[in-house]
This record gives structure tokens, C-alpha cells and sequence, in this order.
């Protein structure tokens, strides 16, 4: 890794330390390079400011966690696996620090164009990655031919992030709304498991429900 690289590459977890440990508020050139290590002025240099920074390293993050989640993504074989996944990357986002992230970068977001920007632009590659899954597995389900795949990808992403955030004020409520999503994963998992006489009978309610 060249010197420039590795200035950046510092600056970026740096600045994603910051975030995690002093909040969105406490992050500046100096609070930052001193979580990097390196002179304040390389903030400037190499992103041109605070802001452009912050909207780099919530890129940066994100990219980090689809490499890491996306082969587990891809071996996901039914809906009750995808959201026993949900909890499971939950747990691990938690405990490595990288829930509060999200939340600061959605703090800043609220008055920082740029950082929201990037911070929607974060959120759309998770639900792409969602999106990829659901459209592989609903077409084996009940399901399949009434769920509009992007907009239940996006709901089931602001779903999590919902509860990431809620966790942070109520630990318990958080946990409950993660079991009843588990739940839901049981009843698909018994629609799943029924024979093609008893699918077809449900597919031909759904039909009739979803009538105008």
C-alpha cells in the first residue's frame, strides 16, 4: 500500500472510530486525525473536508460489510433463513461498534446533504443485496407473484435499521420485535412446506384478496 493510501485508509477508520466513540457531534479535522494518528491538515489534503470524509468513510463501511456478509447473503436459501440471518448480523454489527455508526451517520445525514447522500447511497447497496435475495427465493412461495420485490427489500431494510437504532433506547422491545420477525420466518416456513394442492388454494386466496 503506498503512503497516500495507507493516509487515507487511517483517515477513514479514524473517522468511523470517531463516529462510534464521540458521536457525530465531537467529529472534526483534529478529533479525527488524532483517532488516525496522523496531522490534521492530511484531512484536507486528501479529502478536501470534514464532511467529504465522513460521506467517503460511510462508502468505505458499507462496501466493508457487504464483502463481509455477502457470501452468507448468497447461501441464504429461504425466507426463514434470511431473517434468521437479519439477527444474526445484528448481533455481530452490535457488538463491533458499528450499529452507533449508523446511527450518528443517520443523525448527521439530517442536516449534512452530502453526508446524506452518501448515506442513502450506503442503504441502497444493502437493499440491492436484499433485493438479489428475495428475488431469487419468493418465487418458490405462495407469495412470489403478489410481493412487489423492491419495495419489500426496501421495507425489510428500514426495518432493521429501525430496530438497530430502537435498540439503543429500548434493549427489550428491540429483542421482542426481532423474535416476532422470527415468528413470521415459522408461518412462511409452513406455507413453504405445503403441498402443491394446499399452495395452489392459498395462491388463489391471495389472488381474490388482492382484487380491487
Amino acid at each position: 500500500m503506498s503512503a497516500a493510501r495507507d493516509t487515507k485508509a487511517k483517515l477513514l477508520d479514524g473517522a468511523l472510530r470517531t463516529l462510534a466513540e464521540q458521536g457525530i457531534t465531537k467529529v472534526s479535522a483534529r478529533t479525527v486525525a488524532a483517532a488516525a494518528g496522523v496531522n490534521q491538515a492530511l484531512v484536507f489534503y486528501h479529502f478536501g473536508s470534514v464532511e467529504e470524509l465522513l460521506s467517503a468513510a460511510c462508502r468505505h463501511a458499507t462496501q466493508q460489510r457487504i464483502a463481509r456478509y455477502g457470501p452468507r447473503l448468497a447461501a441464504v436459501g429461504t425466507l426463514s433463513e434470511l431473517l434468521a440471518f437479519g439477527r444474526a448480523m445484528h448481533e455481530e454489527e452490535r457488538a463491533a461498534g458499528n450499529v452507533a455508526v449508523l446511527g450518528q451517520l443517520l443523525a448527521g445525514a439530517q442536516t449534512q446533504d452530502t453526508l446524506a447522500t452518501a448515506t442513502a447511497a450506503g442503504l441502497d447497496l444493502w437493499i440491492a443485496e436484499i433485493e438479489r435475495v428475495l428475488a431469487r427465493l419468493l418465487p418458490a412461495t405462495p407469495f412470489g407473484e403478489f410481493a412487489d420485490v423492491g419495495g419489500l427489500a426496501r421495507a425489510v431494510a428500514a426495518s432493521f435499521v429501525g430496530i438497530e437504532l430502537y435498540e439503543g433506547v429500548d434493549a427489550a422491545g428491540a429483542d421482542a420485535a426481532l423474535g416476532a420477525l422470527e415468528h413470521l420466518g415459522v408461518l412462511v416456513a409452513a406455507f413453504e412446506d405445503l403441498g402443491p394442492v394446499a399452495q395452489r388454494a392459498v395462491r388463489h386466496r391471495l389472488r381474490r384478496a388482492a382484487r380491487p
